[in-house]
């Protein structure tokens, strides 16, 4: 097989493929394990500690959305990569909740693995096909050899040496792209040479949003299965729910369509694609898992207090989403929502009584803020 029989063509839309969805599968359970993971330790070291996490997540998810872009995963020698990615996923996935105890090692070579081999098929794949994109992924393995250094680095030693190497692999992969992913001698990358199908992509992270609210819902469910039925718990899970529609709503309504049409005709899909879809996304999930967490305590005690860790779960997982849906809508539109940022006030009114009140009282605050700021902003579209 040669390397330019495994790119996808080019001519018109790129359809999202039945593997891609299966490969989604892993994320479903790596979200699982973050939420799970946050309500275990929902202090400020579990709080940092997941939220390394999540972001290594998120860019083994996204390096592989960019990668089935333009690599065509119905081939067999991609669709074998993409299974191989899976396991890892699924190795790195497991690994989760103790990646900061003893399966720390496991954790860091299932991440490095999955980045280096992806990497480097790709850079077979575009051999004597696309030299721009050829030479990107030349310099994008050199970053991530970099940073696994650091991964296995941290793996191996463990304790406060493990927290600095981790810190530093995060950051050579979150720096890689805004950087163009220079390298001496190789120069850098520019945004043109990513060229992307925006819908293809567009519609792969829409996807991967769905995939954090399904996760929450799961929560929401499994939470509320586990406990006796009462007043205050079924209060408690239709909030909840409507919490979970009303997020759906907020990105899907408007915003989901909008940006893919405006990513889909852009002359510089590569510059979009890295900021939009790759960076503005991150709040967006990260709010999801908050909110999931956030749900489960709810339920779990719906009238119990609401001590400094819980407030900060309750009002922290919608203000993050907003935050994310602001900046994700600004670049398909010319000003900030106005509705969003009503939110983020009603939520910042509400933190002064936070610890006053209960779990339900408090989670139906927040979800009638984002319930009032979907309505808005539907109703702003229609006039």
């Amino acid at each position: 097989m040669t390397p330019h029989s495994l790119l996808r063509s080019r001519q018109g839309h790129t359809r999202v493929t039945y593997v891609e969805l299966f490969f989604d599968l892993v994320f479903v359970f790596a979200v699982t394990q973050l939420s799970h993971s946050l309500v275990k330790h929902l202090d400020l070291a579990g709080s940092l500690q997941t939220l390394l996490l999540m972001l290594a997540v998120w860019w083994v998810w996204i390096y592989t959305c960019w990668f089935t872009n333009w690599v065509d995963p119905d081939k067999p020698a991609p669709r074998v990569m993409l299974f191989l990615l899976m396991l890892a996923g699924l190795l790195l996935s497991a690994s989760l909740p103790n990646a900061f105890r003893h399966e720390a090692l496991l954790f860091a070579i299932a991440y490095v693995f999955s980045q280096v081999s992806r990497s480097l098929f790709a850079i077979y794949a575009m051999h004597g096909h696309d030299p721009a994109l050829h030479r990107s992924f030349q310099r994008i393995v050199c970053w991530q050899l970099l940073a696994g250094v650091f991964w296995i680095w941290g793996g191996v030693e463990g304790g406060s040496t493990q927290a600095v190497a981790w810190v530093i692999a995060l950051a050579i992969d979150c720096a890689g792209p805004l950087l163009y992913y220079y390298v001496p001698g190789l120069g850098a990358s520019c945004t043109t040479d990513w060229k992307v199908d925006g819908a293809h992509m567009a519609e792969r992270c829409a996807l991967f949003v769905i995939i954090a609210l399904g996760e929450s819902i799961l929560v929401t469910g499994a939470t509320a299965a586990s406990l006796p039925a009462t007043m205050q718990g079924v209060c408690a899970f239709i909030f909840s729910f409507l919490g979970s529609v009303a997020m759906w709503w907020i990105y899907f309504n408007i915003g989901a369509e909008r940006g893919s049409r405006q990513f889909a005709s852009a002359e510089d899909t590569g510059r979009i694609g890295r900021a939009v879809y790759t960076y503005f996304h991150i709040p967006i999930v990260a709010g999801i898992v908050v909110c999931a967490v956030a749900d489960e305590i709810t339920i779990m005690h719906p009238g119990g207090h609401v001590d400094l860790a819980s407030a900060f779960a309750l009002l922290g997982g919608p203000a993050l989403y907003l935050v994310g849906n602001i900046f994700f809508k600004r670049a398909s539109a010319k000003y900030y929502p106005l509705s969003h940022l009503v939110g983020l006030g009603l939520l910042l009114v509400l933190a002064p009584f936070a610890m006053l009140m209960t779990p339900l009282a408090l989670g139906a605050a927040t979800t009638a803020a984002l319930i009032i700021v979907a309505a808005w902003e539907t109703r702003s579209f229609r006039r």
